[in-house]
């Protein structure tokens, strides 16, 4: 059975809950607050079952993200592992801010795959319905969401369109690639509690590999080790998760007060966190000014948080980092351009290359851009730094793998060393 992450996106009481629990039967609202308010203010979670045309089942996991500008961080925390996105536009509304930082935020994560979906369609006539639907398309367009991908009107209330959403979904979920459950285990932590009889409780979205029970696995950043004494997988016990699986973790070894969101479960003795990376930096065309180096910025990956330093990185004559004292220590990196950056983080932090990220203004919080991680092992000083990085960005594997030997000159590097550094995905 494939396994597949659908996150929500969109504004705030546009019916994002609402449309996942006339999908799923499940409330994922679980607070007795965003009960009390009527508003999502933590990730909820949710599954079903759906039948895909080629008589394949598909599991697909609902991760439901608050929609208010002041939950963002929240929302950060859980789209990071989606495979696709309901994108949800209130007809009566239409495109509201957080529906345009929302969708930023999604394909600057790389997300490419997805479905539309108008809802409270019960709620306008014909006329309106249609203006949404012209506005929406417009929208999209030059976007992943773009024609031929369907938008669809439902009603969360009556159930109007959602026999044409299921389809929908299922269409998009065959496309998405099967996650390497072959790879190194991560499971980058989103929620830690305490169950009566179990003990300690950890869930994620499993991004790669295989966790089975009785796997001894560490905690990152920590180094505490762990020890897998169950696994659940949307409310069933299993002996094995897979990639791309909603996963629940009791584990032996760790109290509630070791774990915390932003960390990640992963293979002992295998991958190592760093405070710098390497990579490359996309900022909004939206940004309200131009970046300038050694900016503080706010850094999300996966469930993590944390404080960033940007230390943008000249491109032309030379490629040394640029400091204080630099002639370049003005540079900036103005709307909708990209380039090449090192980040500095305040402590150490799993990242491997391929891990995508968002950075937020820091004051005042505002989504400002993006980018991927080429490198979690940064030497202090390479020589020809902008070509090592653009092998990383572009290059293949071989590529890639003799670039990454070459810069450690006659010391060389272990295989172990080599794995580290590439979360073994160069293989």
């Amino acid at each position: 059975m494939r396994s597949i992450i659908v996150g929500t996106a969109g504004h705030i009481d546009h019916g994002k809950t609402a449309l996942v629990k006339a999908l799923t039967g499940i409330d994922a609202d679980r607070l007795e607050e965003e009960k009390r308010r009527g508003i999502t203010i933590d990730l909820g979670f949710a599954h079903m079952d759906l039948a895909a045309p080629n008589c394949e089942t598909l599991r697909l996991g609902f991760v439901d993200v608050p929609g208010h500008e002041r939950f963002v961080r929240n929302m950060l925390a859980g789209v990071g592992g989606v495979d696709l996105v309901l994108l949800v536009i209130a007809a009566d509304e239409g495109i509201k801010p957080q529906t345009r930082e929302h969708f930023d935020i999604l394909q600057l994560l790389g997300v490419n795959r997805g479905v539309t979906v108008l809802t409270k369609s019960d709620m306008v006539d014909a006329e309106m319905l249609e203006v949404t639907l012209l506005e929406t398309e417009e929208f999209l367009r030059g976007t992943f969401l773009d024609k031929p991908n369907p938008v669809v009107p439902v009603s969360s209330l009556t159930g109007a369109g959602l026999q044409d959403l299921k389809r929908a979904l299922a269409a998009a979920a065959l496309q998405v690639p099967i996650r390497d459950s072959e790879a190194i285990p991560r499971l980058p932590i989103d929620r830690v509690f305490t169950m009566k009889g179990f003990g300690t409780v950890v869930t994620g979205t499993l991004v790669a590999g295989t966790v089975q029970r009785e796997d001894e696995l560490e905690i990152l950043p920590s180094g505490k080790r762990v020890r897998v004494r169950g696994i659940q997988v949307y409310g069933n016990s299993v002996e094995q998760a897979f990639a791309g699986q909603r996963t629940a973790l009791n584990l032996a070894g760790a109290s509630v007060e070791d774990l915390s969101r932003g960390m990640t479960l992963t293979l002992c003795a295998t991958l190592e966190t760093t405070r710098q990376v390497d990579v490359k930096l996309q900022l909004l065309a939206s940004a309200p000014r131009a970046l300038k180096n050694r900016a503080r910025v706010h850094f999300h990956s996966y469930s993590m948080e944390t404080v960033a330093e940007v230390r943008l990185r000249q491109t032309a004559k030379s490629d040394d980092e640029i400091g204080d004292n630099s002639p370049a220590a003005s540079l900036h990196l103005r709307p909708g351009e990209g380039g090449f950056a090192r980040l500095r983080l305040p402590s150490p932090a799993l990242l491997v290359p391929g891990d995508r990220f968002i950075i937020r203004q820091f004051s005042p919080l505002v989504t400002i851009g993006g980018g991927v991680v080429l490198d979690a092992a940064p030497l202090l000083r390479p020589q020809g730094q902008t070509d090592f990085l653009t092998t990383l960005e572009r290059g293949n594997v071989q590529a890639i793998l003799t670039a990454r030997i070459a810069r450690r000159g006659a010391n060389g590097i272990s295989i172990l060393e080599l794995v580290s550094e590439t979360d073994g995905r160069e293989r």
